[in-house]
């Protein structure tokens, strides 16, 4: 008993940081062919079933501690809404459990609550009074809350008079205004106008520098490097992996790309077909360090064989200086015949941030048809006016197939690369302004 007893106080110890647990979800909906399906299966004296299972959730399991951020991601339709619907009690899980520890705000279909015939003032005591709310907490919130609206007048007019960008601004105020213990967000981080936009991701950033736990789906990819502690990627109803905000975006764009999801890293250099291969000499890349945990993948359509960070003399290098020119240089091979296939580069900050990039498609540069066999080599020139620290190049060559963007060759953060400056800044660049300081006559 002595010894079971501490063990005792540290599973609770240890429930009693976690904010919300989600264990082995599942979601399944029965689709039928037709009405009449629905119906023959509920009078059929045998039972026979006429629908088929679409799971939205399988299995998901998910783990957040008091005062994380957890970003989930995934294509449409691979069940991030409906898994926080569930951790929401909106809907309710085929299979599995969820447990919460604390007061939940989640802000999914914005304005869903909503009364159209009652006023907004109406309307904000209305959705407390949902979340568990009494009159006296919703007294005191209230005001903080018109004030965030920021509506005007309208505040006491009915909702079916508002604008869209008025009803937005209510709902959004109401959901992240009632300090919550978990903030959850479906896709509605930043709304409104900018000015708006500012001020919800101040409070954003205030709730969680107050230890608020917040779990957040979004498409915005920078949201995740930014806000999140940890990223969950779901694919078809399924957690492809949980892992940080960095990695799980590299992961995201593999699936966005249709591509399938990388081996364990090999320390040799990987070609598109994911095999070594042996330096030879006269390369650009190996007068480079490359990084060891490059991902290389692709449809084999073609191949980045050489590439380089190019100083201003042409020289390959991992040290650039700011302020000076320099170039982003590629080498492409051909195994099958592309028309107007895409060359790209994208450099990220060390948390995986996207900085900057651009490619020849958005350069409206003709890159013609490249047949099977063909070399092409492609080079970006510029000034390197980024924020002195250190960087990671990634390189593309894509093409459109239709509508559906192809990767034919993707080398993810293959050269990490320092940038060196004498000058300070604020932020990621410098605008490389001119300023002028005088003395002005009194009037």
């Amino acid at each position: 008993m002595e010894t079971e007893l501490p063990r005792r106080e540290r599973l609770a110890r240890h429930m009693n940081d976690i904010a919300l647990k989600v264990e082995n979800v599942s979601k399944v909906y029965r689709l039928y062919p037709s009405k009449m399906d629905r119906l023959k299966e509920s009078l059929h004296p045998f039972r026979r079933k006429y629908h088929r299972d679409f799971f939205a959730l399988d299995g998901v399991s998910l783990s957040v501690r008091k005062g994380e951020t957890v970003g989930i991601i995934g294509k449409n339709g691979s069940g991030k809404s409906t898994i926080l619907k569930i951790i929401s009690g909106v809907l309710t899980p085929t299979a599995g459990s969820v447990a919460v520890n604390g007061r939940i705000s989640a802000i999914l279909e914005l304005g869903a609550g909503f009364n159209p015939e009652l006023t907004g003032r109406e309307n904000i005591y209305f959705s407390g009074a949902i979340m568990g709310y009494s009159r006296r907490e919703m007294d005191a919130l209230a005001g903080a809350i018109i004030a965030f609206a920021d509506i005007g007048l309208f505040i006491d007019q009915p909702v079916k008079t508002y604008s869209s960008g008025m009803f937005v601004r209510l709902a959004f105020a109401v959901a992240i205004n009632v300090n919550p213990d978990i903030l959850i967000i479906d896709e509605a981080l930043a709304v409104g106008d900018i000015v708006f936009q500012a001020r919800c991701f101040r409070k954003f950033d205030e709730l969680r520098g107050a230890g608020k736990t917040v779990l957040f789906v979004t498409h915005g990819l920078d949201s995740i490097i930014r806000y999140c502690d940890r990223a969950l990627v779901l694919n078809e109803g399924r957690t492809i992996v949980e892992a940080a905000p960095k990695e799980a975006v590299d992961v995201y764009k593999r699936l966005m790309a249709d591509c399938p999801a990388p081996a364990a890293p090999d320390t040799r250099e990987p070609t598109a077909a994911g095999t070594a291969i042996t330096r030879s000499p006269g390369r650009f890349r190996d007068r480079l360090d490359v990084s060891p945990e490059v991902q290389s993948y692709g449809n084999q359509g073609a191949e980045i064989e050489d590439f380089a960070l190019l100083d201003k003399d042409g020289n390959p290098t991992n040290k650039l200086i700011a302020f000076e020119p320099f170039t982003v240089f590629m080498r492409v091979r051909f195994r099958k015949t592309i028309a107007n296939p895409i060359f790209a580069f994208t450099i990220k900050d060390i948390k995986g941030l996207e900085i900057t990039g651009t490619n020849t498609f958005f350069k409206h540069v003709d890159t013609g048809t490249c047949r099977a066999g063909e070399i092409v080599e492609a080079a970006f020139r510029q000034d390197l006016n980024i924020q002195a620290g250190r960087y990671a190049l990634s390189l593309g060559c894509t093409g459109f197939e239709g509508d559906r963007l192809v990767v034919h060759h993707r080398l993810y953060d293959v050269v990490l690369f320092e940038v060196i400056s004498d000058k300070l800044m604020v932020g990621f660049y410098d605008l490389s302004g001119k300023v002028t300081v005088r003395k002005a006559a009194e009037t």
